[in-house]
């Protein structure tokens, strides 16, 4: 039944495959400087990389805000989740993958009269509205130093085409890794707790419970980014505002920096070990990041008026459905589950 139960964490990850991991190579893709199985193979790679390596931190996160204590229950919210996410995804909306976990989370809290802790909400909700505040305020920072390296430096125009594909494809491995790392808690971070998974000996490395929960969440990540993301790059890279390959660097270089910056442990310890306040580790949104970007360049170009308002206005809105509509489904879906079909969906 481990496994099971288990399907819907991988059906959520899919479905994060679908949506928010092809925000990494949308742009790309949409400006037709990397082609889609290029982008989907080094995608794959890297979000598996960084699920494995730097997922704990935001899955703690997670945990603070709801532990579920069930694996019925932990298999509801995945579920739930999941089909939110894919409900939006086919109206080709970059819906936030995060939003889903932490409205289906809450709304087991509800069914299990467990509390909400409002401290750890509204360090994720502010972490949410500060995202795409971030990249586009880096977004602003890269296009300055990209024309200033442009102004100074003479490369011919093939050359610059080589350049920019190859930059495009070193940013977008860098932002998938940057996506596993920040994401992978959505995903397998409410089995965390419940799935009694041994610790492996391989080749003289411990291999975690939880780093195995992450292996199997990012190879369902890649599963959806081959099969069902690219309509939702076409979304990011072309309906929104018209990008540029130099521009398309530069945005998902912005997002990528934006996701590391809220999933690195040793980025933390750093900013404490000199004083600074560090960011929280929370996973954020990653269609988020990379509108903020897109925006963002679009402003310092002086051409707001070229975004296309009706897209951004049915985006915002598919954020502010998707929580809601999981929390819904995740409570009603507990209820069935329960008293339905009699699976144990809270710990007695």
């Amino acid at each position: 039944m481990i496994w099971f139960f288990l399907g819907s964490g991988l059906f959520l990850g899919w479905s994060l495959g679908a949506n928010d991991a092809a925000n990494v190579f949308g742009t790309a893709v949409g400006t037709r400087m990397v082609r889609f199985r290029v982008a989907a193979a080094v995608a794959s790679l890297c979000v598996l990389a960084g699920a494995v390596a730097s997922g704990a931190g935001t899955t703690e996160t997670l945990g603070a805000l709801g532990s579920v204590s069930a694996m019925g229950g932990a298999f509801t919210v995945a579920l739930m989740a999941g089909v939110s996410v894919t409900f939006m995804n086919r109206t080709g909306i970059p819906v936030s993958t995060s939003q889903a976990v932490v409205g289906a989370i809450i709304g087991w809290n509800l069914f299990a009269g467990a509390p909400t802790d409002p401290g750890v909400l509204v360090k994720i909700v502010t972490a949410w509205a500060a995202s795409p505040v971030i990249a586009a305020i880096v977004a602003i920072g890269l296009y300055g130093l990209v024309r200033l390296w442009l102004r100074h430096t003479r490369v011919h125009l093939l050359g610059r085409d080589a350049l920019t594909r190859a930059g495009l494809i070193l940013v977008g491995a860098f932002g998938a890794y940057s996506l596993g790392a920040n994401n992978i808690g959505n995903v397998m971070g409410v089995f965390v707790p419940v799935v009694p998974f041994e610790t492996l000996h391989l080749a003289g490395l411990n291999v975690t419970g939880a780093q195995q929960l992450f292996a199997l969440g990012g190879l369902a990540i890649a599963l959806g980014i081959w099969t069902d993301s690219y309509r939702v790059m076409t979304t990011v890279g072309e309906q929104l505002y018209k990008l540029t390959p130099i521009l398309a660097f530069i945005v998902v270089l912005a997002h990528s920096i934006t996701l590391f910056l809220f999933a690195s442990t040793g980025l933390q310890g750093v900013l404490r070990s000199v004083g600074l306040p560090p960011l929280p580790l929370v996973p954020v949104s990653s269609s988020q990041a990379i509108i903020g970007a897109i925006l963002g360049v679009a402003l310092v170009k002086g051409a707001g008026a070229g975004v296309r308002l009706g897209v951004l206005g049915r985006i915002a809105a598919g954020w502010l459905a998707t929580p809601v509509l999981a929390g819904v489904l995740c409570f009603v879906a507990l209820f069935v589950m329960q008293n339905v079909f009699q699976v144990e969906v809270v710990a007695r």
